[in-house]
């Protein structure tokens, strides 16, 4: 019964520019099928995972605020919001991710917030982590120690040094 054009009055137009600032500008009033007029999104659509597939090897460290899906080999260090390992994949370094899900191989230390051992598992290495779940049939050979931080990499009382410390004072001392 009511209708209303989608014209930019000035006053909605200051308001835009305010809320949008420094964010390229999205054409609120494109014609959705049917002709009617389509919404302006309100978030950015979540990204897809980077995946890395299972004929690439990667040496060196892997950082993204975004996902991560290994299903090569990666040397190196990996920090990330959702990390999957998959089944066939393997890591030799440090993982870091506020969501950890291990199908593979990591050799190297793990801090989550929330990590999960599937059955096909494999870690040697430290977990450190808010939440844990380990699947049966999972191996894992090392430390498990809960913290309410993880992610910052700051041992707790009686904790003692990390475990890249006490691997570069060895090798300062053999040098």
């Amino acid at each position: 019964m009511f209708t209303k054009s989608r014209t930019n009055e000035p006053d909605q137009a200051k308001q835009e520019d305010k809320a949008g600032a420094g964010q390229p500008q999205v054409a609120s009033n494109q014609a959705a099928p049917g002709g009617r007029a389509a919404p302006a999104p309100k978030q950015r659509p979540k990204a897809p995972p980077s995946v890395l597939s299972t004929d690439l090897t990667v040496r060196g460290n892997l950082k993204t605020t975004g996902d991560i899906q290994i299903e090569g080999q990666v040397e190196g260090d990996i920090r990330a919001h959702l990390l999957t390992i998959g089944e066939n994949a393997t890591v030799k370094g440090e993982v870091v991710a506020d969501d950890v899900i291990i199908n593979g191989r990591i050799l190297g230390r793990v801090r989550g917030l929330k990590v999960r051992l599937a059955a096909t598992a494999r870690v040697e290495g430290d977990i450190i982590h808010k939440t844990i779940a380990i699947e049966s049939g999972a191996h894992f050979e090392g430390s498990v120690q809960r913290q309410d931080d993880p992610l910052t990499g700051a041992p707790q009382k009686g904790g003692g040094a990390p475990q890249q410390s006490q691997q570069q004072t060895a090798a300062k001392q053999q040098g």
